[in-house]
C-alpha cells in the first residue's frame, strides 16, 4: 500500500452533502481517500480545489502459464 498526495477540482453543489459526495467521488477514482480538504474555492468558475491523501493498493500480478 502506498500514500500519494493529489489535488483535484469539483464542481461547486448545492447543498454541503452533494458537495461532500461529490468530492469522495473524484477522490475514489484516484485511491481510497484516507483525509482531504477544501483549500480553495473559485466563485466564478464554480470550482472547488481539493487536496487529499490516498493510498493505492500495489497492481496485483496476474499469474503467468508455464511454457510447456
Amino acid at each position: 500500500m502506498t500514500t500519494h498526495f493529489i489535488t483535484a477540482e469539483v464542481d461547486l453543489q448545492e447543498s454541503p452533502i452533494q458537495m461532500q459526495q461529490a468530492i469522495e467521488a473524484e477522490l475514489q477514482k484516484r485511491g481510497e481517500p484516507l483525509r482531504w480538504a477544501v483549500t480553495d474555492v473559485n466563485v466564478v468558475q464554480q470550482k472547488a480545489h481539493v487536496e487529499a491523501i490516498v493510498t493505492l493498493e500495489p497492481a496485483k500480478l496476474s499469474p503467468i502459464a508455464p511454457l510447456s
